[in-house]
């Protein structure tokens, strides 16, 4: 390698190890204010906003068929569906986000802007997976797939809705029961192997980390309930049931009731799901 090369490469790394040093010691010294009353940065906003885009973009894209997001079905069961769990976030027409959307950073977008930003494939993946770092969560554990198309049938249509509209659909269709939660239980037999991996993913968004130390989980480091750092090899599951799968599932759905006392919460955790997450601790041996 010839000298002037050598000299290039020298001070590229050294540039890098600067770099890389400066920022750790920038992180470490607590200079940048997290506080959601303060903007962010022009530089990290657009990189958190360029992120999104082309994150978006690039993991939507694929053989995903949407379903006639003009069917005027799947609208009114949006709009319902919308009203319930969005509109705290992203307002609605004539109507203003609730506390917790005003108060997040960045702000959530707004729902006519959604409609117009976003192609119906994009916005599918988005609310199914949800984006970190903005409070967008991932309701493909939450809503069954027909419930997220629904939502985006509505957002597609709403940018012409008047507030008026808006509310008479909106009473009118519940009042008709429209929109109400459909089952996202698939059923099946037990596959401890092929479901872990989906269990993992599952484990997050129940918030198992808030409480528990779980390995392959990052974050998971509190100490408010036990370990589940080998929990495959224990003998029993909340010092009541033998620790079988069968018997995980149970606890997973209704704590509650196996051990009254506990304070583990009936999180909501449907029957596919539980098989998952118990399918994903009995990997940890």
């Amino acid at each position: 390698m010839s000298r002037s090369r050598s000299s290039l490469l020298f001070w590229t790394v050294l540039f890098l190890a600067f770099g890389a040093g400066g920022s750790l010691a920038y992180i470490y010294s607590g200079i940048y204010d997290i506080s959601a009353t303060k903007q962010h940065t022009r530089l990290v906003y657009w990189v958190m906003s360029t992120a999104r885009r082309q994150s978006i973009k690039t993991h939507a894209a694929g053989d995903v068929l949407p379903p006639d997001v003009a069917d005027a079905n799947l609208v009114s069961a949006g709009l319902v569906l919308f009203d319930r769990h969005c509109s705290q976030c992203h307002g609605a027409p004539g109507i203003a986000p609730g506390p917790i959307g005003l108060g997040m950073a960045p702000s959530p977008p707004n729902f006519a802007q959604m409609g117009r930003d976003l192609p119906a494939e994009e916005m599918y993946w988005a609310i199914s997976n949800g984006i970190k770092l903005t409070g967008m969560p991932a309701w493909a554990f939450r809503l069954s797939e027909r419930e997220r198309w629904a939502l985006v049938a509505f957002l597609k249509r709403s940018t012409a809705l008047t507030p008026a509209d808006y509310r008479a659909q909106r009473d009118r269709l519940a009042s008709a029961g429209v929109g109400e939660a459909t089952s996202r239980d698939s059923g099946g037999r037990w596959e401890p192997d092929g479901a872990a991996e989906r269990g993992r993913v599952a484990i997050q968004q129940y918030a198992c980390a808030t409480c528990h130390v779980i390995p392959g989980i990052r974050g998971a480091d509190a100490q408010v309930g036990p370990s589940l750092e080998g929990i495959a090899e224990r003998l029993y599951i909340a010092g009541n049931l033998t620790n079988t799968p069968a018997h995980m599932v149970e606890w997973l759905r209704d704590p509650q009731k196996i051990n009254p006392l506990s304070a583990m919460p009936d999180l909501g955790v449907t029957e596919r799901d539980a098989r998952d997450i118990a399918a994903y601790l009995y990997s940890l041996r």
